[in-house]
C-alpha cells in the first residue's frame, strides 16, 4: 500500500476512535482478521479428528487412581474470567458467565454480568432459553481429573484446569448432571452426532494437562473418534 494511503487510512481510524465510530476491539480485528463470531478459545475446538486420534496414541494408560482427599473445593472454580483466558465484556464476570456468553446465541449481558440468551445442549441439542436451567459442564470431569493425575498438581494449575476455556461447556443441567463425573467408558452424549466433538476435546484436554486415561476409556474414545468421518 502506498503511503499516502496509508496515511489517509490512519487519519480516518484515528477519527473513528475518537469519536466513537468504531472501538478498539473493531481496530483489533481489522488487523488480526477476527470476525467477532464464536469465543471458543483452546485447542480442542479446532483440532482435527487425526490430530486427536494421534494424541490418544501418546496418552499415558493407567488404572483411575483413588478419589482418597478428593473434593470440588481443591479445584477452585468460578474464578475471574479474565484471569484464565477468556474474553469478557466486564470485570465483573466469572468463568460461568464466560462460558454462558460464549456458548449462548442472542446473548445480552447486563449489570454485574448478568447474562440472557439461548442455549442449545451440546450433548442433546435441548435448548434452554432460561440461565438457571443451564449447567456449565467441566467436560474432563474435577474427579476424573483427580483420579488421573490431578492428585498432584498444585491448587494454581487445579484453578487453572477447573477455568480453562477448552474444558468448559454450557450444558442443561438434566444432562450434565447425567453426565456426572463420568468418563466416556461409563458415559457418551445421547445425541451420536456429537460424539465426534466429544471425543476430540476430551483427548486433548487430557493430552494438554497430561492426565491419563484407563484402557476402557481410550476404546471408547476411539470408537467414537471413529464416527467423526461420518459427522
Amino acid at each position: 500500500m502506498r503511503p499516502a494511503v496509508l496515511a489517509a487510512v490512519a487519519v480516518l481510524v484515528l477519527a473513528g476512535l475518537l469519536f466513537g465510530l468504531i472501538s478498539l476491539d473493531d481496530l483489533e480485528d481489522l488487523f488480526t482478521g477476527s470476525s467477532g463470531g464464536s469465543m471458543q478459545t483452546g485447542t480442542a475446538q479446532t483440532a482435527s479428528p487425526e490430530e486427536a486420534l494421534a494424541a490418544l496414541e501418546d496418552l499415558t494408560v493407567a488404572e483411575a487412581g483413588s478419589m482418597s482427599g478428593y473434593s470440588r473445593e481443591a479445584f477452585p472454580h468460578w474464578s475471574d474470567a479474565g484471569e484464565f483466558g477468556w474474553e469478557v465484556p466486564s470485570e465483573a464476570c466469572d468463568a460461568r458467565d464466560a462460558a454462558l456468553i460464549r456458548d449462548g446465541e442472542d446473548v445480552a449481558v447486563g449489570e454485574g454480568c448478568s447474562v440472557t440468551g439461548l442455549w442449545r445442549d451440546p450433548y442433546s441439542g435441548v435448548t434452554n432459553t432460561d440461565a438457571s436451567d443451564v449447567d456449565i459442564d467441566h467436560l474432563v470431569p474435577l474427579a476424573n481429573a483427580w483420579r488421573s493425575g490431578a492428585d498432584e498438581w498444585s491448587e494454581e494449575k487445579r484453578e487453572r484446569f477447573a477455568n480453562a476455556p477448552e474444558n468448559l461447556l454450557a450444558a442443561d443441567a438434566g444432562e450434565n448432571r447425567s453426565k456426572g463425573d463420568r468418563g466416556p467408558e461409563a458415559w457418551r452424549p445421547p445425541d451420536e452426532g456429537a460424539w465426534c466433538d466429544y471425543a476430540v476435546r476430551w483427548t486433548l484436554v487430557k493430552r494438554d494437562y497430561a492426565l491419563s486415561v484407563t484402557s476402557e476409556e481410550r476404546t471408547s474414545l476411539r470408537e467414537m473418534l471413529d464416527t467423526c468421518e461420518a459427522a
